[in-house]
C-alpha cells in the first residue's frame, strides 16, 4: 500500500527509508511502532521529527519522546489527550518551510 501511494504521488525514489508496522506485526499506539524509526535511522527519538495527520498520532508520538508536527489539514480542534504537538500547521507547504527554517529538526 505504501509503495503504491508513493509511486502514484510521484515520490518514488525520494525516500531512503519507508517504514511500516507489517514486519513487527503491531500497530500504533504500540511503542514498538514508534521505535521503528529510531532503529532504522539509528538516531535518538529526540532527533527525529514525527509528522502526523491525526491528532491522536501526534499525542502518542509525543508520549514516546518524539518532537512532533501536526499537519492539521482539516483545521480540527486540538484533541484533549494531555499533550500537544510541538508545532501545528494547516498544510505540507508550511511543513516544508518549517523544515527549511529549522534544519536541525
Amino acid at each position: 500500500m505504501l509503495d503504491r501511494g508513493i509511486k502514484r504521488s510521484g515520490l518514488d525514489g525520494i525516500f531512503e527509508n519507508v517504514l511500516n508496522t507489517d514486519r513487527i506485526r503491531t500497530y500504533k499506539p504500540d511503542p514498538r511502532a514508534y521505535q521503528l524509526a529510531v532503529d532504522a535511522l539509528k538516531l535518538k527519538c529526540e532527533a527525529i521529527l514525527f509528522i502526523a495527520y491525526a491528532g491522536w498520532d501526534v499525542a502518542d508520538a509525543k508520549w514516546f519522546g518524539y518532537p512532533t508536527y501536526w499537519v492539521n489539514r482539516l483545521d480540527s480542534p486540538m484533541e484533549e489527550l494531555g499533550t500537544a504537538p510541538d508545532r501545528a500547521e494547516p498544510d505540507l507547504d508550511a511543513l516544508v518551510k518549517y523544515v527549511i527554517r529549522n534544519p536541525a529538526v
